[in-house]
Parts: structure tokens; sequence; C-alpha cells
């Protein structure tokens, strides 16, 4: 009798023999975000050795931040309705934006320079437009006709008199 996991991996694999994978993981913006985090880790290690003490809160809350969208995202992409999955979205959005003005106040403190920060903006900024874009498309805000349904009138126009004593209406739609 072989013991229970001898020559088998631990791995888990669907019947077609492909990795398992959740929605999330197809997310484009969900691998950016993973991105950023793998970016900033090192940024928020090294901040702490230059200045601990007036850094800590803004190091603390960059790596709140950063977890916080690539979570929301997840979260969201996980959700059935169209306005809930929205503002999942939106809230990772704003954590994405905290995490743009978390790395403003780093330079602000004197712990880095603009340059050192550029590239994690500039994947903040993707991130961000992604999710505007996940926003958009599952808000409903932005489609007209649900808000406001085109109501059809029936207005009689009539025809000049004529000589005979009939008179006919039409109806036009307007």
């Amino acid at each position: 009798m072989n013991p229970p996991n001898s020559n088998k991996s631990n791995k888990i694999e669907s019947p077609n023999s492909r990795p398992v994978m959740f929605d999330h993981e197809r997310l484009d913006v969900y691998h950016l975000e993973l991105e950023f985090i793998a970016w900033v880790t090192p940024l928020i290690e090294e901040a702490g050795e230059i200045a601990s003490a007036k850094t800590r809160e803004v190091r603390d809350q960059l790596d709140r931040a950063s977890l916080s969208s690539l979570l929301n995202t997840a979260e969201g992409n996980g959700k059935r309705q169209g306005q809930v999955r929205a503002k999942f979205f939106d809230d990772a959005r704003g954590s994405a934006t905290e995490c743009a003005a978390c790395l403003d106040a780093l330079v602000a403190k004197g712990v880095f320079s603009p340059e050192r920060i550029g590239e994690g903006k500039g994947l903040l900024l993707r991130v961000v437009s992604m999710l505007c874009g996940l926003i958009d498309r599952f808000d409903g805000a932005g489609v007209r006709f649900r808000e406001a349904p085109v109501v059809y009138r029936i207005e009689r126009e009539r025809l000049p008199k004529s000589r005979t004593r009939t008179r006919t209406r039409r109806s036009k739609i307007v």
C-alpha cells in the first residue's frame, strides 16, 4: 500500500490538464496590480531603511492600499450583478489612486525623488485606466435608454378641408 501523496503532485488540474484559473486571473488589470505589488514591496522596505519613523504611516497605507486594489478587483469580478461589480472596481480604482498619493507623499517627505517613483506611478495610471473601463462597462449609468425611455406620442394631423363632406384623419408618430 502506497502512502498518500506518494508519486503524485498536490497540483489541482482540470479535466483538460490545464491549471485551474479563477475568472479574476484572466483580467489584465489583475496582473498589472500584481506587478505593482511586486514593484512597490522593495520600495516600501527601502523607505523603512531610509527614514523609518517619518514614513511608517505612509508605508503601511501604501501596502494596505496596494493589496486593497488587488483584492477588490478579484472580488468585484466574482460578483454577478453589474452595478455591484462596478462598485468593487470603483473601490479598487480608489485604492490605486491612494497608492499614487502615497508615492507622492514619499517624495514630499524627501525620501525618494520623482524619478524613483515614476515607474510605479506609470503602472498605477494604467491600472486606474483599466478599472475605469470596467466601471463604465458594468455601471450601466452611461446607458441612456434605461434612464429616460423614449415616449412616442400620436398626434392627429388634419388634412386640408376637401370639398366633400368626408374628412380623413391620419396618425403620425412623432
